[in-house]
């Protein structure tokens, strides 16, 4: 109803738990002060749409030491920005479905502005914190939680859907405890001792996945089904490091590998650690491959082949003897030296030689194998490769496991 306009849209106001003090008396010493104690106080939260951030909120305390949260979305800053410059875009929610100049908007959000955040922080807590004109000091602004996202925006939803769902549901059995610290920037080491893991979660808008590591995290869904969003967020800043100048008590100063400081002027290297995050994961993914390229391979290794008069039927990944072969097929030996028909049949009990020279024949006019020149072994060709770990995957992952949870009459 009040429209885009600056100002004051709405005040709430909630009971909840705050850092305080209270009078204490100390029996020994006779002195009087104030020691810290958690409590709770009424706050009030101020919605408010500033001209630069848009839609902003601050959350005020009414009991001492009156500690602030301050709130903004960067894409509302980074809209108004592009609307000033005449970049035509499309927005929904926190989501840009679309942008005339990709490059301008991306220099745009690599120098935002932290002075100027700083000082309209400072405008934002006179207004809203009355209270700070009693005290001499001004406010420390420091970094609580923050996010950062890298979006891949697809021009229609069924280019974005298939690929989505085969990246998330690969990613949960693909992505290790190692593979999260190498996107975040760390390396695991036996004396790690905070919570690391995969999540996948599925919510109204659609489905999540997330990797943590202690308080920083990588998140993959999809917005409206045309934005693929890679997002790090982070809790402590000091998870991250970077090489800095350390101040010591002693008065001395060095340039280190040190923890990230808190304060908001942190940000643009902060930004350079958190991109460098989203751009190995989503390097990680780009390794995955698209299952639509294997469709006509899969079509390929099933269908019957005709030669000279006979038929050779194609494979079944879910057929037990041909799974039997490609596990088979596998071995490590036979990388190194090739196989024949006398290797096979050590490994595939109950196969006469006749039998294995038909599975050979079978193969190799499907294009799995490959023969040695001016021998009677064979190797797996590419195409073979990726079949007998795709038959090896399916055993595991999903035959297996079915099987386990049936049972017969």
């Amino acid at each position: 109803k009040r429209g885009e306009g600056d100002g004051l849209v709405h005040i709430f106001s909630a009971m909840e738990a705050c850092p305080s003090f209270e009078p204490w008396h100390d029996k020994l010493t006779g002195h009087n002060y104030l020691r810290g104690r958690d409590a709770k106080c009424l706050h009030y939260y101020f919605y408010f749409i500033s001209e630069e951030f848009g839609l902003c909120y601050l959350r005020v305390p009414t009991w001492a030491p009156f500690r602030l949260q301050f709130y903004c979305n960067g894409h509302n800053w980074l809209a108004r920005r592009m609307s000033k410059e005449n970049i035509a875009f499309k927005q929904c929610t926190n989501t840009f479905t679309q942008i005339a100049d990709i490059e301008r908007a991306q220099a745009l959000s690599d120098n935002f502005p932290i002075e100027r955040l700083h000082r309209e922080l400072d405008k934002f807590a006179q207004r809203f914190c009355p209270v700070q004109r009693h005290f001499t000091n001004q406010y420390h602004w420091s970094i609580m939680q923050v996010e950062y996202s890298t979006d891949i925006i697809f021009r229609r939803q069924q280019d974005l859907r298939p690929l989505y769902e085969t990246l998330v549901r690969t990613a949960i059995h693909s992505v290790k405890p190692d593979n999260v610290a190498t996107f975040l920037g760390r390396k695991l080491n036996g004396n790690y001792q905070d919570e690391l893991g995969n999540d996948f979660h599925t919510r109204i808008e659609g489905t999540r996945i997330k990797h943590h590591m202690g308080p920083a995290a990588i998140k993959m869904y999809d917005k409206q089904a045309l934005v693929l969003r890679i997002e790090t967020t982070v809790n402590d800043v000091t998870f991250f490091k970077h090489h800095r100048r350390v101040e010591h008590k002693d008065g001395s100063s060095e340039t280190k590998l040190a923890p990230m400081k808190k304060t908001i002027h942190s940000l643009p290297a902060l930004r350079e650690l958190l991109q460098a995050a989203n751009r190995r994961y989503l390097d990680f993914l780009s390794e995955l491959d698209d299952p639509s390229v294997g469709i006509p391979a899969v079509e390929k290794i099933a269908e019957t082949v005709r030669k000279e008069e006979r038929t050779y039927r194609g494979f079944n990944f879910f057929s037990k003897s041909d799974l039997d072969l490609f596990t088979t097929l596998l071995r490590g030996e036979f990388h190194i030296s090739g196989f024949n028909n006398a290797s096979l049949r050590q490994h595939l009990n109950g196969l006469s030689g006749s039998q294995v020279s038909r599975l050979l024949k079978r193969l190799r006019l499907h294009g799995l194998i490959k023969k040695i020149g001016h021998t009677y072994k064979y190797y797996l060709t590419t195409i073979g490769k990726r079949a007998a770990i795709t038959a090896l995957k399916l055993r595991h992952i999903v035959v297996i496991p079915s099987m386990a949870g049936m049972t017969t009459a």
